[in-house]
């Protein structure tokens, strides 16, 4: 064999599985076709959020009068787009190259070209034949296009969106998922005309319906137009055409439900009734040998969730098993102020016949929140009445992304609301909100 393990893509799934891989001693190769870093590093996770963080600062800049600080004519604040594209590739390049270096550091060899499994534990990549104990796959997955009715649509694909030299007013972002819901708030705070479009039932699908509602009344006070439920008819004079409305469109932004990139494979991958990989608990396809970690296998699309899988894999690999539990992994969501969530849902929680509490505590009432003027959100906690075990939290804050790991630490030990109570927080911190929402479980919060 040429290796103990090829990795076909070198995304966030991919690349995570390869150092690890080199790390504990395996020989391994990494086929990517064209970006280091896939979508995540070059155009998804890492481009967007650091746009948004632009945005974000923009509209903050509005409201320095606030703190105190005079002489900053608001009215002659602009965007400059070309500039925050710059800043965003600075950002892309260097995490690139980090992940390159690290590559060479633990011995991976990266190739470059398209990768076609073949028999017998072998990758073709253009001509060339290598053979591995162990391919896994981590192709990751890409927005389903827009159907053939809008080919006269001025339609961008975030693939593309860093192509785009200047946003037009009247913009129509569709999608069903959190991407589509940070991309509608960056282009509202930029100071366009949105409108979101979903194309299904399932707006959000995953996060509690509490946090759904939360973001729903949230794009409404935005002043962004949500359409649930419908997919246009057709695009015709600068508008989209659905039943019984017209909406004014410049510019689609396609952030649809994502479709798997399937490798091909002279052994017929077998594949979910969603097109996805299908595998099995441990992520093997039905090609022994060969796994799917990632947006490919459908189980998840979210980097974080795909790298852990990556890990998973190698350490089983390595003679390591474990279960992969899904509930201990945050969703987060970049928006203005940021949601996170963690373990059960209420939903799930009434499903499995919990006796539970829900305890929540506002940002309104935090020393820090108020000093930071970031008071719009809060903390809620969900507990088992019985043990006060932690099956879920749920945050609204400014900074929500970053604060959902300690909730991560509390379920991955089946801490207690005591435990959470009993944790000391620095004050002043937003993070206070834990203890205050653990005493509400137990007895009472402290601030309340």
């Amino acid at each position: 064999m040429d290796y103990d393990v090829l990795i076909i893509g070198a995304g966030p799934a991919g690349y995570v599985a390869a150092i690890r891989a080199g790390q504990v001693g395996l020989k391994t190769a990494i086929v990517e076709k064209q970006y280091i870093g896939g979508m995540c590093l070059n155009w998804g996770c890492i481009p967007t959020k650091a746009i948004l963080e632009s945005a974000k600062r923009f509209q903050k800049a509005k409201n320095v009068s606030e703190f105190g600080i005079d002489g900053v004519d608001t009215d002659k604040l602009t965007f400059n787009w070309s500039k925050v594209k710059s800043r965003s590739k600075r950002i892309t390049r260097k995490l690139t190259a980090g992940v390159n270096f690290l590559l060479k550091k633990n011995g991976i060899e990266a190739i470059t070209g398209i990768a076609k499994i073949g028999m017998d534990n072998s990758v073709l990549v253009d001509d060339k034949r290598i053979t591995a104990r162990h391919i896994i796959i981590a192709t990751g997955s890409k927005p389903k296009p827009m159907s053939d009715s809008f080919s006269n649509a001025p339609v961008v694909e975030m693939v593309n969106l860093f192509d785009v030299e200047d946003f037009p007013e009247n913009i129509v972002v569709t999608g069903n998922h959190i991407s589509s819901v940070e991309m509608a708030q960056f282009f509202k705070l930029i100071g366009k005309n949105v409108t979101l479009v979903t194309n299904s039932d399932y707006f959000l699908h995953g996060l509690d319906t509490f946090l759904i509602e939360h973001i729903t009344k949230k794009i409404a006070s935005d002043k962004i137009d949500l359409i649930t439920d419908v997919y246009p008819q057709k695009y015709t004079d600068g508008e989209l055409i659905f039943n019984d409305k017209k909406v004014k469109c410049d510019l689609i932004v396609n952030c649809n439900s994502r479709k798997a990139i399937i490798p091909e494979s002279e052994t017929l991958l077998e594949l979910t009734e969603r097109g996805f990989i299908k595998t099995d608990d441990n992520f093997q396809t039905n090609i022994n040998g060969v796994y799917v970690i990632g947006d490919a296998g459908g189980k998840s699309f979210l980097a974080h969730m795909a790298s852990a899988q990556g890990i998973h894999v190698v350490n089983a690999i390595k003679g390591i098993k474990a279960h992969f539990d899904y509930s201990t992994y945050p969703i987060n969501m970049y928006t203005t102020p940021e949601i996170a969530q963690i373990g059960l849902t209420e939903k799930q929680i009434k499903t499995e016949g919990y006796d539970y509490k829900v305890s929540e505590f506002p940002l309104s009432a935090n020393g820090k929140a108020l000093i930071e003027n970031n008071t719009e959100g809060f903390i809620r906690l969900l507990s088992d009445k019985k043990y006060g075990q932690v099956l879920g939290v749920q945050i609204v804050a400014e900074n929500a992304t970053d604060m959902i790991a300690e909730a991560g630490a509390y379920l991955k030990v089946e801490a207690t609301v005591y435990d959470v109570a009993n944790t000391i927080h620095a004050h002043p911190t937003v993070s206070e909100i834990f203890f205050e929402a653990g005493f509400d479980a137990m007895d009472k919060a402290i601030h309340k």
